[in-house]
């Protein structure tokens, strides 16, 4: 595998996951049953910060025993402390500013950085030296997404990373705008909670933020008729019950929003079932990890080539289930 392709998988994957935990250990004790419930709770992936004597050791022990994991280190302010984080198993590195020492250093050995923005001179220093990804930082406090986009205006190639203010409320709203790769939070590795050993509480949190971000909601039912005429006879029974408005269309009769009767038996035993997700690339993604197949032979893209709608390939109670992008 090439530097450059190793460079953009790790970016792909920052991507895929959409929210880095962004963690301070004091003690790296607390290393292996943080990186088990970020792990568990959907989220495999830490920017462990160079702030405490802990962090080489912490990022030594979570790579080590969670090789699945993509651990980056933080906060790194020298090249020194590239080496070490390297040595110890980082597989990425982000700054709070932009020291080109430090972003050239990376950027010749191959290691993918993601230095800190605050404004447009920051950024066109970053793409002097080559980069086009880039933190922004401190998010919330720098001007937060309103700022992003409206930099995104000259910089069209320039993706972000915000960190800094970003919580379970705003995430979405810094995700929903396409120029951002990931949000870096800390909302769900709270100090106290990693101090308490609340680690169950920190596995919750971390459920629930990736809950959060992909949206996962029903959007409508389909059931397989077995021809055009008992497909407008099954839209016409909901329309008369319930008053779901009927709607013809090319290959199915809608009745309102939540149930499509197929002309024709299409996917699933019994029909299909569409589930909604805020991302459906990020859903992918993570449902992936969790083991899901996917028949990509049956997924529908929009005119910009982004996947809209895909089929998992294994029906649940006999109904094909696939993913649309709301």
């Amino acid at each position: 595998m090439s530097a450059e392709r190793k460079k953009m998988n790790v970016i792909d994957e920052i991507y895929g996951i959409g929210i880095v935990p962004v963690i301070a250990l004091d003690d790296a004790k607390d290393a292996e049953p943080l990186a088990r419930a970020l792990c568990n709770g959907g989220l495999p992936c830490a920017e462990v910060t160079f702030r405490t004597d802990a962090a080489e050791e912490s990022i030594r022990i979570m790579a080590e025993k969670f090789p699945q994991m993509l651990v980056g280190a933080g906060t790194v302010l020298t090249t020194e402390q590239v080496d070490r984080a390297v040595a110890a198993g980082a597989k990425f590195i982000v700054s709070p500013g932009l020291n080109p020492k430090v972003v050239k250093y990376c950027v010749d050995k191959n290691i993918p950085v993601v230095p800190g923005t605050a404004n447009p001179s920051d950024v066109e220093a970053a793409l002097e030296l080559g980069l086009d990804v880039v933190k922004f930082f401190p998010a919330e406090a720098a001007g937060g997404i309103e700022m992003i986009k409206a930099m995104s205006g000259p910089y069209t190639k320039v993706r972000f990373m915000p960190t800094g203010g970003v919580n379970a409320a705003n995430l979405k709203d810094y995700l929903d705008f396409p120029k951002i790769v990931a949000c870096g939070g800390t909302w769900m590795v709270k100090k106290d909670l990693v101090t308490a050993g609340k680690f169950d509480e920190i596995e919750a949190l971390t459920r629930e933020a990736v809950v959060k971000m992909l949206g996962f909601d029903l959007r409508h039912i389909g059931i397989n008729a077995q021809n055009e005429s008992e497909a407008e006879s099954i839209a016409d029974s909901f329309e008369s019950l319930f008053g779901f408005t009927k709607k013809v269309g090319g290959s199915s009769v809608f009745a309102g929003t939540a149930v499509e009767a197929m002309k024709s038996p299409y996917l699933g035993k019994n029909g299909h079932i569409a589930i909604g997700t805020n991302y459906i690339d990020r859903a992918i993604y993570h449902l992936e990890k969790q083991g899901v197949k996917f028949d990509m032979s049956t997924a529908k893209k929009d005119d910009k080539g982004k996947i809209k709608a895909v089929y998992l390939q294994d029906e649940i109670g006999g109904f094909a289930v696939h993913l649309v992008q709301k």
